[in-house]
């Protein structure tokens, strides 16, 4: 079966696409993961659960991201937020009790009380990504994209798209490319770095960010990334 290429442009005032983060600091890789990505796809298609099936066509497929900043751009791209959780609510009323941190089974937390957190955020970038996708998979997928089932976010709640996701299907990689770069050019952008999956001339990192299972009980695989600095 032959495959397509989905073309999405992510564009944010904050993105944020964590990879191994828990807990009270949640960290942000410097572009959109395997599972951010697919993740936004399930939501597009109003897919929950596990998803097994879904995600074993999706996940070995090639993924290319293509980075893009202003380049008169001064401030910091990342930026850090602080929170605290759970604080200056009353545990006697019943409300504001619902907004204190607890365990799954609705009991204080070890520690208990106000909990604080760091989170991270990429402000300021724009990207590019070049999605392979089975034949048979990309008109469902472009017609999500333009009609979502959920709200679609670039990373977490807050991150909310600040222009059109969809971008064309196209049936080489190579012109879902051109087409990138003539949408950063419209928009007065340089490319700041591309990643590529599997080994090249660049930086390799290896992530584990290849969901296999979503739903309340997750699974992934590592992959094999090159970033390359323009």
């Amino acid at each position: 079966m032959s495959n397509l290429h989905l073309l999405l442009w992510l564009e944010a005032p904050l993105q944020s696409w964590g990879v191994d983060s828990k807990f009270s600091r949640r960290d942000t890789l410097n572009f959109p993961t395997k599972s951010g990505v697919l993740g936004l796809l399930c939501c597009a298609l109003g897919a929950a659960g596990e998803q097994c099936e879904l995600l074993a066509r999706l996940a070995s497929l090639n993924q290319c991201v293509l980075s893009f900043i202003r380049e008169s751009a001064e401030s910091e791209l990342l930026l850090r937020d602080f929170h605290m959780v759970g604080s200056g609510y009353d545990p006697q009323d019943k409300w504001q009790n619902l907004l204190v941190p607890k365990t799954s089974e609705g009991t204080k937390a070890v520690g208990g009380g106000t909990k604080m957190t760091y989170r991270y955020y990429l402000q300021d970038t724009y990207f590019a990504v070049v999605l392979t996708v089975p034949d048979d998979m990309g008109k469902t997928l472009a017609n999500a994209l333009q009609n979502p089932v959920w709200d679609l976010y670039l990373g977490r709640k807050n991150c909310v798209p600040t222009d059109f996701i969809y971008r064309g299907l196209y049936d080489f990689e190579s012109d879902a490319l051109d087409q990138a770069l003539n949408i950063a050019h419209e928009k007065e952008l340089v490319e700041n770095f591309r990643v590529l999956d599997g080994e090249h001339n660049g930086e390799v990192l290896i992530l584990n960010d290849v969901p296999l299972q979503f739903g309340t009980s997750k699974r992934y695989r590592d992959r094999r990334v090159t970033v390359i600095s323009s």
